[in-house]
């Protein structure tokens, strides 16, 4: 079963790219079992939907507005995922439920799809994810590794020399 870890965002707005910097923390620290796919989606949008075509299981790590305080994270399956994900910079901005329509409208939507989202405090220009957001990288990461997991997915922490 193939399987998809795909963060998304744009790393130029702060908040904004928190998947991006998710999937970064994944590569360089994790190694995942080959049927997994670590992906930095950056802003890609709708030239993720060649990706989507071949996993049957997905996570996306990407800002959410929950209408909650910043920092908050949740985790939604694919039916539950807000269509207000975030807000469109341009007309030509497309956004991950954007996304998910196109793919499931072509038939190449994974069977699970599963957003780990957090609500962001910043998404104005700038390289640096806010406090808030960044002493929440860990905890996004752990919840990627739970579903993994749960997903009877094995992933080893690679061993860091000094």
């Amino acid at each position: 079963m193939k399987i998809g870890v795909i963060g998304v965002g744009n790393i130029l707005l702060r908040d904004d790219g928190v998947g991006p910097k998710v999937v970064e923390q994944l590569k360089k620290n994790y190694i995942f079992e080959p049927e997994v796919e670590i992906i930095d989606g950056g802003t890609l949008g709708l030239d993720l939907l060649h990706y989507l075509e071949k996993f049957e299981r997905l996570i996306i790590i990407d800002i959410a507005d929950f209408g909650k305080e910043p920092g908050f994270i949740d985790v939604v399956k694919a039916d539950d995922i807000p269509p207000y994900l975030k807000p469109k910079l341009s007309a030509h901005h497309v956004g991950v439920q954007d996304l998910l329509e196109v793919a499931k409208f072509i038939g190449v939507l994974p069977k699970e799809i599963i957003l780990v989202g957090i609500q962001p405090k910043s998404i104005e220009v700038g390289l640096d994810l806010s406090d808030v957001v960044a002493d929440k990288i860990d905890e996004l990461i752990n919840k990627v590794l739970e579903i993994l997991n749960s997903w009877s997915v094995k992933c080893v922490l690679r061993f860091h020399q000094k």
